[in-house]
C-alpha cells in the first residue's frame, strides 16, 4: 500500500506562519472552511443567540443540553445557570459531577444517535453542547439539520476535531498550516510500513481520541505490537485507525484558547485569544498547567493565526461556530506547529479559574449566549491535578484545610463517584506574583490533598434556627430534695463547649437577656474592632500591584497585552 493511499507526510513542517491582524466574520479565513469537514447543512431557524434569557423551569426558560457531565462539563453548566440558563446534564452514568448540578440529569449511552435524538425531541433545548468524544456525530448533523436545536459550534465542527483524520487534513491540506509529519493506517501491517516512512522516533495516535487517550511513543519496530493494541483500544471510541505523527524535538507546548463571540458593536463574529497557556504531561496525561507562558514575538503571532485560522475554519460563515476553542500548539524556537483543537473548554485552560477576570467555561457560556467576552489575565497562576490514587468507589479526601493554607491557593473536588488511580479527581489553582511561584505553590498543595477509603461520614446534631425555649428541670423523684443547681451535675445542656463550637440552641439567650462583657472582655481603646454589621472590615496594608512581565510583542514593535481581541 503507497503512503499516498494511507495518508501524508505533511510536508508543511518549516513554513512561516505571520501574524494575523484581522479576523471578523467577512474576512477570507471565516470562507476558508474547505472540503474537508463533512457536509452538514445548518439548521438557520434556530443559529445564533437567544432574543431573551427565560426563567429556568418555566415556560419561557432558554435551554442548554450539555453532553458529558464530568469536571469541565460540571463547572460551563454552573457558569450556563448563573446566567439564568436551565440545564440539562447528560452523561453515560448516574451521579456523575455535573449531574449534582444541573436542573435536569439523564443517563444515555451518548453513541447510540436514536436515544440521543429522542432526548433533544423530549427537552426541545435551543443549544445542544457536547463536552466529550464518544458522542454519535451523526445524529448530531441529524438534529442541526431538522432544526431540533443548534450544535456548538456546529455539527460539522465536532465530527472533524472528533477525528483526527478530518482535522488534519483539513488544517494542513485545506488550510496550509504547519504540522508535523503524518500518516494514517488501518492495520498493524499499514502501521509498520508508515511509522517506517514516518521514521523513529514517532507518536501512534487513535483517530477517534483527545487528550493523550490511547497515544504511544514508538522508538522502533519492537513497539509496533504495543502501540497498536494501545492505539486500538484505548482510543475514545473502539475503532482500527490510528494517526502516525513524525516526532517534534519541540521547547514546549501550549493551548492557546481562542473565543469565537458576537462583538456587540457590529453583531459579527470575532476572534479572541488568551494569554497563552503552558503545560506539563505525563503519559498522554495533563499534569499541571499555567498561564501566561512566555513567546516570543514572532511565535506568538505565529500562535495567534493559526489558532484563528482553525476555529475560523469550525463556523458556518455567518453566526455558527460561537464558542471557545482549545488549540493545541507546539513552539521550537519561532516555529508554531498546529497540534490539535477541541471545540470546548480544555483540561489545561481549568487554570483560568483563577488567572483570568472570565473562566474559559464563563467565556464559552457567554459566547453561546451571544454576550460580550472579556479574556483579560487578572494574574499569573498555575494549576495542579489531583489524582485518585485508588480504586474504589466514594473515596474521601485528607489534609484539604492544609493544603488550603499555602497562599493564594483553591481546590475543586470534582465529586466523581467513583476513583482510578490516574483519574483526575480535582485541581488545584493558585497565583503569585510571578508564574514559578504559582506553580510552586499549586504543585505542593495538589501533593498535600490525600485520596482515602470512604467512610460513612460523621452525623452532627441539627441545631435549628429557633429552638424552642429551655425544657422544665425534672421533678425529682417522690421524698426526694431537689439538689440546689450548684451541686448538680451538669446536663449535656450545661457542660462547657469545646472552643469554636457553637452551643446548643437552648443555652443561646436572646439578644435582650445577655450580659455585656466584663470589663476584662471589652476591646482596647486602640485595638481593632471587629466590623459592625454592613460596614466594610479593616483593610490590611495595600499589596504592590502586580505587573505580569509582558510576554510577547508583534514583529513591528507593538506590545501583545496577554488576552487580545482581532476584529
Amino acid at each position: 500500500m503507497s503512503s499516498g493511499e494511507m495518508g501524508r507526510v505533511g510536508a508543511n513542517p518549516a513554513r512561516k506562519i505571520a501574524p494575523m491582524t484581522s479576523i471578523n466574520g467577512s474576512s477570507a479565513d471565516d470562507h476558508a472552511t474547505g472540503a474537508a469537514t463533512p457536509d452538514v447543512s445548518p439548521a438557520q431557524p434556530t443559529v445564533g443567540p437567544p432574543d431573551i434569557i427565560g426563567t429556568p423551569l418555566s415556560p419561557t426558560a432558554t435551554r442548554v443540553m450539555v453532553l458529558g457531565a464530568g469536571e469541565l462539563g460540571k463547572e460551563l453548566i454552573i457558569a450556563f445557570q448563573r446566567l439564568g440558563v436551565e440545564v440539562i446534564a447528560v452523561d453515560r452514568y448516574s451521579g456523575a459531577p455535573g449531574q449534582q448540578v444541573a436542573h435536569h440529569a439523564e443517563v444515555i449511552d451518548m453513541t447510540d444517535g436514536d436515544a440521543l435524538i429522542g432526548l433533544v425531541e423530549k427537552y426541545s433545548p435551543a443549544y445542544v453542547v457536547p463536552e466529550i468524544e464518544a458522542i454519535a456525530t451523526d445524529a448530531l448533523a441529524t438534529i442541526e439539520r431538522r432544526g431540533l436545536a443548534e450544535v456548538i459550534p456546529t455539527a460539522s465542527a465536532v465530527m472533524a476535531t472528533m477525528n483526527r483524520e478530518g482535522i488534519r487534513r483539513l488544517a494542513d491540506e485545506e488550510l496550509g498550516l504547519p504540522t508535523s509529519p503524518y500518516l494514517f493506517a488501518g492495520s498493524h501491517d499499514e502501521l509498520t510500513i508508515a511509522a517506517e516512512q514516518v521514521g523513529y522516533p514517532c507518536v501512534v495516535k487513535p483517530v477517534m481520541s483527545s487528550s493523550g487517550k490511547g497515544q504511544t511513543v514508538v522508538r522502533g519496530p519492537e513497539d509496533i505490537d504495543k502501540a497498536w493494541e494501545t492505539a486500538t483500544t484505548g482510543g475514545r471510541v473502539a475503532g482500527e485507525r490510528v494517526i502516525v505523527e513524525g516526532f517534534i524535538e519541540f521547547d514546549y507546548e501550549i493551548t492557546l484558547l481562542t473565543v469565537r463571540a458576537i462583538d456587540p458593536a457590529t453583531g459579527r463574529l470575532v476572534t479572541h485569544f488568551c494569554a497563552p497557556i503552558g503545560h506539563r504531561q505525563v503519559n498522554g496525561d495533563y499534569v499541571e498547567s499555567w498561564q501566561p507562558h512566555e513567546m516570543s514575538a514572532f511565535a506568538l503571532g505565529a500562535a495567534t493565526s493559526i489558532a484563528a485560522r482553525i476555529a475560523t475554519a469550525m463556523g458556518d460563515g455567518n453566526l455558527g461556530g460561537r464558542g471557545i476553542f482549545g488549540v493545541e500548539l507546539f513552539v521550537k524556537g519561532d516555529d508554531v506547529y498546529f497540534s490539535e483543537v477541541s471545540p470546548r473548554p480544555h483540561d489545561t485552560g481549568l487554570v483560568t479559574m483563577a488567572t483570568q477576570r472570565l473562566s474559559e467555561f464563563e467565556m464559552h457560556a457567554r459566547a453561546i449566549l451571544g454576550l460580550p467576552v472579556d479574556v483579560t489575565l487578572a494574574s499569573p497562576g498555575a494549576s495542579a491535578v489531583i489524582y485518585g490514587q485508588l480504586d474504589e468507589k466514594g473515596i474521601g479526601f485528607e489534609y484539604v484545610a492544609q493544603a488550603l493554607a499555602l497562599p493564594e491557593t483553591d481546590i475543586r473536588l470534582f465529586g466523581k463517584p467513583e476513583s482510578f488511580r490516574r483519574r483526575r479527581m480535582g485541581v488545584v489553582t493558585a497565583t503569585a506574583d510571578d508564574v514559578a511561584t504559582a506553580r510552586e505553590r499549586a504543585v505542593r498543595a495538589a501533593s498535600i490533598v490525600t485520596p482515602v477509603p470512604g467512610r460513612p461520614a460523621r452525623r452532627g446534631v441539627v441545631v435549628p434556627l429557633r429552638a424552642p425555649g429551655p425544657p422544665a428541670p425534672p421533678k425529682p423523684p417522690v421524698g426526694q430534695r431537689p439538689q440546689p443547681a450548684a451541686q448538680r451535675p451538669p446536663s449535656a445542656q450545661e457542660r462547657p463547649q469545646a472552643a469554636g463550637q457553637r452551643p446548643p440552641a437552648a443555652q443561646q439567650r436572646p439578644a435582650a437577656e445577655q450580659r455585656p462583657p466584663a470589663p476584662e472582655q471589652r476591646p482596647a481603646a486602640g485595638a481593632q474592632r471587629p466590623p459592625v454589621a454592613g460596614q466594610r472590615p479593616q483593610q490590611p496594608a495595600p499589596r504592590p500591584v502586580r505587573q505580569p512581565a509582558p510576554h510577547s510583542a508583534t514583529p513591528n514593535g507593538r506590545p501583545v497585552t496577554p488576552g487580545r481581541s482581532s476584529n
